[in-house]
């Protein structure tokens, strides 16, 4: 387990990606909130969208080099920031999670109106848990090819309590923390739009989504919440092609996170479980580049896209 931790902790704090060239657009949204969308263009015919990770943005490490890494290959690229991220806290009092996926139709929405004749969709973990559902759980357009993710919490409840074991805590404790001040910059920016009384009390996952997640969000429960949010149940009924890179020593995953038979029987959901990894680590040694980079654009040339 020293070695997943190492795998994971050190990618993310001490590689910084490449510099890029985005160019940044705010889409207004009908709901009166926004989204800050980066893109790299080069005129090409395809578009690479690259979904970030749990508090993750665009300019996040693994997004910029996965960036730059399919830019440089001909692919126009969209990594766009789930409501919050972008360094501007989001004007409601909801924000985003782990199965909401209206935000990513509109980013793929978007990229039409920008006549990309392929899209492919990139997750990182939660980023891969958000693109897995979106292909589930409706009818897809024939200019979204599949999807690449890395890192997945397939079974949202068993990557939670995973979270929970001792040796793992320090990342729950990290994300845990991070979410509460965000909730006290947006009851500071925007007075009344929520309630953080008593926020510093909250401890976990599970306290953080009771009161905040799942009442924000229309969930009845931290129950409704993770049975409905989980991408695994809508993995079955996926029709594109896509890829589930998970590390079998990952220390935010479970074994209900490597939908290992459902894979087996499915002609569109391809898994792969590496012995090392780490989570959203993957590094190779002397290299600028991951596995992650490499491994994606094998599947994308063994498909064509």
């Amino acid at each position: 387990m020293l070695n997943a931790h190492w795998e994971t902790i050190i990618p993310s704090m001490f590689y910084k990606g490449p510099d890029l060239p985005y160019e940044r657009q705010r889409k207004e949204l009908i709901d009166g909130d926004f989204l800050d969308i980066d893109h790299l263009k080069g005129g090409n015919s395809k578009c690479l969208i690259i979904t970030h990770g749990l508090e993750g943005d665009s300019n996040r490490y693994y997004v910029k080099r996965t960036a730059g890494y399919f830019f440089d290959r001909g692919w126009d690229v969209i990594a766009w920031n789930c409501r919050s991220c972008s360094g501007e806290i989001n004007r409601l009092p909801r924000f985003y999670h782990h199965g909401e996926t209206g935000d990513l139709a509109t980013v793929i929405e978007h990229s039409f109106d920008m006549n990309y004749d392929s899209v492919v969709l990139m997750g990182y973990s939660m980023g891969g848990s958000m693109s897995l559902k979106y292909l589930g759980e409706r009818a897809v357009d024939t200019r979204v090819k599949g999807a690449i993710t890395f890192s997945v919490p397939c079974n949202l409840l068993d990557s939670s309590e995973t979270l929970k074991l001792r040796e793992n805590q320090v990342y729950e404790k990290r994300f845990v923390s991070k979410l509460i001040e965000k909730m006290k910059v947006k009851a500071e920016t925007y007075p009344g739009s929520v309630n953080v009384k008593g926020i510093d009390e909250l401890k976990d996952f599970d306290d953080f989504h009771h009161s905040y997640t799942a009442p924000l969000h229309g969930f009845e429960s931290v129950d409704q919440f993770f049975a409905e949010a989980t991408c695994d149940r809508y993995l079955p009924h996926i029709k594109v092609p896509v890829f589930i890179g998970n590390a079998l020593n990952d220390p935010m995953l479970g074994e209900e996170c490597y939908p290992a038979k459902l894979a087996k029987e499915s002609e569109f959901v391809y898994l792969e479980t590496p012995k090392l990894g780490g989570h959203v680590g993957f590094s190779i040694a002397g290299q600028k580049y991951s596995w992650m980079e490499v491994r994606a654009e094998q599947f994308m040339k063994q498909h064509q896209w």
